[in-house]
């Protein structure tokens, strides 16, 4: 199917890298259908787009924690493994939304992982608190 988004203009995007987000996603509820983007020819992205197809200009800059140095760790309710259809941890991955204010770093949301089941392309952004949450800093490079 072919995509366009005012950030990585018009592209074909294969079923296999859509994304679903049964419940959408906070204040876009809407948008339940994404594509996962990277730059072609890039062999280890560390950043990704997530692109939604059903509104053209809603896109997320996405990372995973490990690139920012985090080691990163909640529980999922079971209501939430139901929703991502999960039967193997294995298949869960963590991406965190990430914006950049000008030249300021990289500021990164880890208060709000997008969690997806990469077996049935399910996902949802679980919004969490201190008291289940561990983040701790580890050694980059």
């Amino acid at each position: 199917m072919k995509i366009s988004s005012p950030v990585v203009g018009e592209i074909e995007v294969s079923p296999e890298r859509v994304i679903t987000f049964p419940a959408g996603l906070p204040g876009f509820e809407a948008c339940r259908q994404f594509a996962l983007l990277h730059t072609e020819g890039n062999e280890a992205p560390t950043l990704f787009m997530l692109q939604s197809l059903d509104d053209a200009d809603v896109g997320f800059t996405v990372t995973t924690p490990d690139i920012l140095g985090l080691n990163y760790e909640f529980a999922l309710s079971d209501a939430e493994v139901d929703d991502l259809q999960l039967t193997d941890p294995a298949d869960a991955s963590v991406l965190l939304i990430v914006r950049r204010d000008g030249d300021n770093p990289v500021h990164a949301n880890v208060m709000a992982p997008l969690v997806i089941n990469t077996a049935t392309r399910r996902g949802l952004q679980k919004i969490i608190g201190k008291v289940d949450t561990s983040v701790t800093l580890k050694a980059v490079g």
